[in-house]
């Protein structure tokens, strides 16, 4: 691969889990957290409630599927409006699953997307499955992780979109 760019990205990310103490123990502290960028809505982090985290936040395996779903379907909604196929839903339910090992740490496994998309009247359907093939190819997040990564796609034309004849 031919490098034609390089785009930079700058997150804060701001521990706001110290309870008076700090570390000073594995139980004085919350996992708490709150990741930024400039001029956007902070998200409110935490860890995986397993591991003493808030369920109510976001955990950084939640993001990195949510990470992964959204390069995909962004690149999927692109794929289709170049190759003329309308787009009127998108959804994925995304699940990935990661391994702790003996010392405590881990990895991730995989990671199945499940987009249901819906689609105007007229589009191939075949051809609306072999872009999402293509987008997986293209999704930048996809490319830089080294777990296998499925997608299995449902696209469906909705009755109020067929055509009468």
């Amino acid at each position: 691969m031919r490098t034609v760019k390089e785009h930079s990205y700058l997150i804060n990310v701001y521990w706001t889990g110290n309870l008076g103490s700090g570390t000073s123990s594995y139980t004085a502290y919350k996992r708490d957290h709150r990741l930024a960028a400039q001029g956007k809505p902070a998200i409110p982090g935490s860890s995986d409630p397993s591991f003493r985290g808030d369920p109510t936040r976001y955990n950084p395996e939640e993001l990195l599927v949510g990470a992964i779903s959204a390069c995909h379907m962004l690149w999927y909604l692109h794929l289709c409006a170049v190759a003329g196929i309308v787009v009127t839903e998108y959804e994925d339910e995304a699940a990935g699953k990661m391994l702790e090992s003996e010392d405590g740490g881990g990895r991730f496994t995989e990671v199945i997307l499940k987009p249901r998309v819906a689609v105007k009247s007229g589009a191939d359907l075949n051809r609306c499955n072999e872009l999402h093939e293509t987008a997986h190819r293209h999704c930048f997040i996809a490319n830089s992780v080294n777990f296998s990564i499925r997608c299995e796609p449902e696209t469906v034309i909705p009755p109020d979109s067929r055509v009468e004849s």
